[in-house]
């Protein structure tokens, strides 16, 4: 009787054993699936996306072909927020050769909490901001925004924004060639060496 017990119990367990596989087979091939028909955000280039500014104005990344392109990951509230008048600068001594687009995000310490408005006055009172600033997005995480999903995946070594004022550079052909740290000034030698190659 005692070998019974065991074989049913053995029996039991190999049957439990046998339909958990199936499940995480069925549940693997339905994670596949999903993953195959959803649309992959990040394909196309550059010149694909469209934005809008922080005043609500469309604006379409094509107008920027045959042009260099710096890409920032902007906050009111940070301690690189000074940052904002080189970039400026940058935008006045340099324009003909690099377009400046600023992103305000709130992903690093809640360093941008302000409206699409507070940001545009912020940057216009205390720096002059005339270069194209952006609407708020997410440039980190599980929302991070598909333009900054595509810079990260196009980037030479995948690099993310680590903290505000992250600079990505793309040239005249939509190509990330170049990924900046914070603390990378955008007056400084190695930016302008960057955008005079």
């Amino acid at each position: 009787m005692k070998s019974l017990h065991k074989l049913l119990a053995l029996v039991f367990v190999l049957g439990v054993a046998v339909s958990c596989q199936q499940g995480n087979s069925a549940n693997l091939k339905q994670e596949t699936m999903a993953t195959e028909t959803t649309p992959n955000t990040q394909t196309g280039d550059f010149y694909t996306f469209k934005m809008k500014t922080l005043d609500g104005k469309d604006v379409d990344f094509s107008q920027y072909k045959g042009k260099k392109v710096l890409l920032v990951n902007t906050a009111s509230e940070c301690g690189f927020t000074p940052q904002y008048e080189d970039l400026q600068q940058l935008h006045e001594t340099h324009g003909d050769d690099v377009v400046i687009l600023g992103f305000p995000a709130n992903n690093f310490g809640g360093q941008e909490p302000g409206s699409n408005e507070e940001i545009a006055s912020f940057c216009q009172k205390n720096y002059g901001v005339t270069f194209q600033m952006f609407e708020k997005i997410s440039v980190k995480g599980e929302d991070q925004h598909p333009l900054y999903t595509w810079l990260a995946q196009n980037a030479p070594d995948h690099e993310e924004p680590s903290w505000n004022f992250c600079k990505y550079l793309v040239d005249e052909n939509g190509k990330v060639v170049a990924f900046f740290p914070s603390k990378v000034k955008p007056m400084g030698e190695e930016m302008l060496s960057a955008i005079q190659q």
